[in-house]
């Protein structure tokens, strides 16, 4: 558009040069173009345009490639375009309509793209919301199941989400009927072990005090690996949970472990709050720590801390500790360090830390094993995400 008003504005010119002879033509043709010429006596003016008025940048460029006369554009508005030429006769001035140069309603084309632009978004908003919905339901549902809670849940969303739903469901309902089938042979095999243990305890007493002293011990003994087993293989699934207040819940395991005669105290509790945990599940935890440590230490401290996203109860013992390097190897299920720990401390069948960091992570959380900077053995720390 711009280059054929320049066109145009060339023909005026050429007819302007030469008025005198052509003053008919030149009438008709500003006319038929609808172009207005005038001649003054000089020329005092400078180019402008409105600064948001971008087309006017091309609408100059264009001009003066095919005006060589031209001398200055000035595009004040949107309207009129005015254009100051030096001919070879007089200065002249031509202005003619803004629409013979460009597009009127040009900034349409930006408020559409914007206009559609947002509402494509609103509904993709909307419509993404809706497909995520049964997807954070989904991950929601698994996370807390990994965290030994079942929180309901029914398949929604598109066919693959649905198909991933469904997928859940059944794993979930596979894994809950085998942790019933062994809750109910982990029950019979307690029936059936303590059954017979019972009839030895009671044939042993019949003896004289020389000769059952050692056959006690051993029965004692395997009470206690059955017991540990037992434990070990009980699952954090089978407890309800409940909202305990953490400090007195710590508080009292720890004061009942000292009332059974272990060398065990509170040394720091930071914090307080309320957390949801399985009371037996996590008491038998902290009761294996503490029974750890004063087993291969002389004496063991507990510390609580409490912030917003966690809970932290430490162990700590005066013993020997564990070597870094071994530390993963003494969470393993009946793992035992002889060159760590002391084994003349007490008898032990290697579960405790083993069934101590399964609670952790049936509650979201973890075990770590560190040195005890305080007083000089391990340090454990049972981590719950709150």
């Amino acid at each position: 558009m711009s280059f054929a008003a320049a066109r145009e504005v060339q023909l005026v010119i050429e007819l302007a040069e030469a008025r005198h002879e052509k003053a008919d033509e030149l009438e008709r043709v500003l006319e038929g173009l609808d172009i207005d010429l005038r001649f003054p006596n000089r020329i005092d003016a400078k180019d402008t345009r409105l600064w948001y008025d971008f087309s006017g940048i091309v609408i100059m460029r264009t001009l003066r490639e095919e005006l060589p006369e031209l001398q200055y554009v000035q595009l004040r508005d949107d309207r009129i375009v005015r254009l100051f030429l030096q001919g070879s006769n007089a200065p002249m001035v031509i202005e003619f309509d803004r629409r013979r140069m460009s597009a009127s309603n040009s900034h349409q084309l930006i408020v559409t793209m914007v206009f559609f632009g947002f509402l494509l978004t609103l509904v993709a908003y909307a419509y993404m919301r809706n497909q995520l919905r049964p997807i954070k339901k989904l991950a929601t549902a698994a996370e807390a199941f990994g965290r030994g809670r079942v929180v309901p849940y029914s398949p929604r969303g598109a066919l693959e989400v649905r198909a991933a739903g469904n997928a859940f469901l059944n794993m979930r309902n596979r894994i809950e009927r085998f942790f019933e089938q062994r809750t109910l042979m982990l029950s019979g095999v307690s029936h059936d072990l303590r059954t017979p243990l019972t009839r030895m305890k009671l044939s042993i007493s019949m003896l004289d005090a020389d000769e059952r002293e050692e056959l006690d011990r051993d029965v004692e003994e395997m009470q206690r690996m059955i017991d540990a087993f037992l434990d070990f293989a009980r699952t954090d699934f089978e407890d309800e949970r409940s909202e305990l207040d953490a400090a007195k819940f710590v508080t009292e395991v720890v004061d009942g472990c000292a009332r059974a005669g272990q060398d065990v105290k509170v040394h720091k509790i930071e914090g307080d709050g309320n957390v949801t945990i399985s009371p037996v599940s996590v008491r038998r935890a902290i009761e294996n720590l503490i029974g750890n440590a004063v087993r291969y230490g002389n004496h063991a401290e507990v510390s609580v801390r409490i912030t917003e996203k966690s809970l932290r109860i430490r162990v700590e013992d005066d013993g020997p500790g564990i070597p870094a390097d071994q530390r993963e190897e003494a969470v393993k299920p009946f793992a035992r360090l002889e060159p760590a720990r002391n084994q003349n401390k007490g008898p032990g069948v290697g579960l405790g830390l083993s069934i101590a960091a399964d609670v952790a992570r049936a509650h979201g959380g973890v075990l770590r094993l560190r040195d005890s900077e305080r007083l000089g053995g391990l340090r454990a720390d049972l981590v719950f995400g709150r």
